[in-house]
């Protein structure tokens, strides 16, 4: 490996390492200028103390080669690994045409996707779990790279920092963490943070983990420390800890008032420490460049600023009619079934949990560069509590369908960063065992409904986000809840749940077929319930945002899904033996909803009872509700009425369970009511 110093380090290699630091200090510093005058950068985290490790991770980045995920400190990090100061303006001051996001995401949130330099979240260090994901696409199509990711050293003490260190050390993913080590969270000082003065040294236990410290303010030892590590990570695919001991110079941002908890004392030695001054003495004290030389430099960079600052000025601003793009792409269009309906066929029925596995080895073959992982989902004929994707890793082998550690937020956030590697990659997870254990990652939920909108339709993953929702199992808490009503108010998600055995295969598909992210729930109760067996056609396929008329009638729509799809056609039929014209429809797709169908429905029959398992309080038939009631106002003969679950978890005693859930009785009694209005 090529050692750096400052006697053998080529001129023109020197002269471009000071263009860079002080073109990027120049930046920094002006960068609160621009909130003052108005012009945007309103959140801004300088840098100034960093400068050695930062100009060392975007040397060492290899474009083509490496992904990048750089955190909102990172400036001179992107600036050296290519970036022009004009994009870094661009960002700051939030101009339609930022690479990162056209404005759309926070200043100084740099990013370039089509670089692999990759726009990351402000949740700081929760890319950690992209750049595992992303290595581990790199080691499976036998790509050579590493992922970098940066954060400070604060964001260690994040539960999805460890569990990205685990699974990469597992794995042997060829993943650099690079840890920028200034001693503050904002104002929390490391003490409050760590038991250990080096954070590092808190996975010195991991196998299969190589540690290098290094001084993140000098820029030989950073640029050694950086080469030593990417050239370690390729060679035995493990992944690296960087562990660069920096200072802050400056406050925490432009919201934070430093003085507040840090004495002159220690502000002068931070000043007094600056790396690009020191850099400047060493080239001046070697003799490797003149006092004309470096001015010379500086003055070039000043112009080069100035220039950048005119033209990220004259740019265009974010147009306000372009909120609305890039939430979702474009779905796969169902070319066979184009409404999602097939003849009622003779032939054998199917229970949904076949449906299921059977669809997903079909998608299997049609696309080689599918992947599936999740708890328990993968040991030879077992495949998982449910069964669900029994024998699949017996067909497609271990390094496409494979078990994860029990971190849910790993699950999700590998996935999110497998797909960024290339588009052709699909994922289909198992979030969680339950629908209930699926709290922990919501936070990589977000960042998965995030991506398309915030990197201005850059790069959106291409996820099916499995969970086994529900209860009448008699599971209790942890095993019989709803999560839907709270994951509808995120947009950037699809949400479809089957009640059906055909639709399970025809979501399914249609999911799996699509860009972008898709949450597919499935009722366990239904997974081997006869009610829900049907026959399911050959590549049967359903779009997204089509319901389904279960039962036509002009007396009362009732809008359903689910579990409670079934109770509403069994009512119906009871009311039908009473005289009553009662009106099923199965919604399939939470997000798209199909409004136009239930509108036309509800005008028909003038009454709607909305039906689902969640809570009434807060679930999403409060939406469904609502547009009905804003939008059909006067062509309702009633109010409109739901049943649901009780506004309490749900009880393991069956007696309790019963008393919490909907069930037919409920949906009859209020049924009847409304029928009566």
């Amino acid at each position: 490996m090529k050692k750096y110093d400052i006697k053998t380090t080529d001129t023109e290699t020197l002269k471009k390492w000071y263009h860079l630091m002080v073109l990027g200090r120049a930046l920094d510093e002006k960068a609160p200028s621009y909130l003052l005058q108005s012009l945007g950068w309103s959140y801004h985290a300088p840098y100034a103390g960093h400068d050695g490790i930062q100009l060392a991770v975007g040397q060492v980045f290899t474009k083509g080669e490496d992904f990048l995920f750089p955190y909102y400190r990172d400036m001179l990090t992107v600036l050296s690994a290519g970036m022009s100061v004009e994009e870094l303006i661009l960002n700051g001051i939030s101009k339609a045409t930022d690479p990162a996001s056209g404005g759309r995401h926070m200043s100084n949130h740099f990013a370039k996707p089509e670089w692999h330099i990759e726009n990351v979240s402000s949740a700081t260090g929760t890319h950690d779990l992209h750049a595992a994901g992303v290595a581990r696409a790199m080691v499976y199509y036998g790509h050579k790279g590493v992922a970098i990711t940066s954060h400070g050293e604060s964001a260690s003490s994040e539960g999805y920092v460890y569990e990205a260190i685990n699974g990469a050390s597992r794995e042997g993913l060829p993943v650099i963490f690079v840890w920028q080590d200034n001693g503050y969270g904002i104002s929390v000082p490391k003490k409050d943070q760590t038991a250990v003065r080096k954070y590092a040294d808190n996975f010195s236990g991991f196998k299969n983990l190589k540690i290098i410290h290094c001084n993140g303010k000098d820029v030989f030892d950073s640029m050694n420390a950086m080469s030593e590590a990417r050239e370690f990570a390729i060679a035995n695919r493990t992944p690296v800890i960087v562990h660069a001991n920096c200072v802050r110079i400056g406050s925490h941002s432009n919201s934070d008032k430093q003085t507040l908890y840090r004495d002159e004392n220690e502000l002068a030695y931070v000043k007094e420490a600056d790396p690009l001054m020191k850099f400047r003495r060493m080239l001046l004290r070697y003799k490797r460049l003149t006092e004309e030389e470096l001015q010379q430099i500086e003055a070039a960079a000043k112009k080069e600023l100035s220039v950048a600052n005119r033209k990220a000025l004259a740019a265009p601003d974010p147009d306000p009619k372009s909120i609305f793009d890039y939430v979702l792409p474009d779905p796969y269009i169902p070319e066979k079934y184009k409404e999602g309906l097939h003849q009622e066929e003779n032939g054998e029925k199917a229970f949904m949990v076949t449906a299921i596995n059977e669809t997903l080895k079909e998608e299997f073959r049609h696309n080689p560069d599918t992947f599936i992982y999740g708890q328990d989902v993968a040991n030879k004929e077992k495949g998982g509590v449910f069964n669900i994707t029994k024998g699949m890793q017996l067909e497609f082998g271990d390094a496409r369908v494979f078990n994860a550690p029990i971190a849910e937020d790993y699950i999700v956030g590998t996935a999110n960063g497998m797909c960024r590697f290339d588009s052709k990659i699909h994922v289909v997870i198992e979030g969680a065992e339950f629908a209930d254990y699926f709290w922990p990652a919501v936070e990589q939920y977000v960042e998965c409904t995030h991506e398309y909108w915030r990197s201005n339709g850059k790069f959106v993953p291409n996820i099916v986000l499995r969970l086994a929702s529900g209860g009448y199992i008699g599971g209790g808490l942890y095993h019989s809840q709803n999560i839907e009503g709270a994951l509808t108010t995120l947009p950037g998600a699809r949400i479809v749940c089957p009640s059906f055995a055909d639709d399970a295969a025809g979501l399914l598909r249609t999911a799996m077929r699509s860009r972008g992210f898709t949450l597919y729930l499935e009722p366990k109760a239904l997974y081997n319930s006869v009610e829900a067996s049907s026959v399911v056609p050959e590549d049967f396929e359903v779009p997204f945002g089509k319901a389904r008329i279960r039962r036509e009638g002009t007396d009362l729509s009732m809008i359903t899904y689910g579990n409670t799809t079934h109770f509403c056609l069994n009512v119906a039929e009871r009311l039908a033996q009473e005289g009553w014209s009662v009106e099923v429809i199965d919604i399939r797709s939470l997000i798209p909803l199909d409004k136009e169908t239930i509108y036309e429905s509800v005008k028909k029959t003038s009454k709607a009872l909305v039906v689902h398992e969640d809570k009434v309080f807060s679930g999403f038939g409060a939406e469904i509700a609502a547009g009905i009631g804003t939008e059909l106002f006067r062509y309702l003969d009633a109010p409109v009425q739901r049943v649901g679950s009780t506004f309490t978890p749900v009880g393991f005693h069956p007696i309790l369970e019963k008393a919490i859930l909907p069930a037919e009785d409920k949906i009859y009694d209020a049924a009847r009511k409304l029928l009566e209005y």
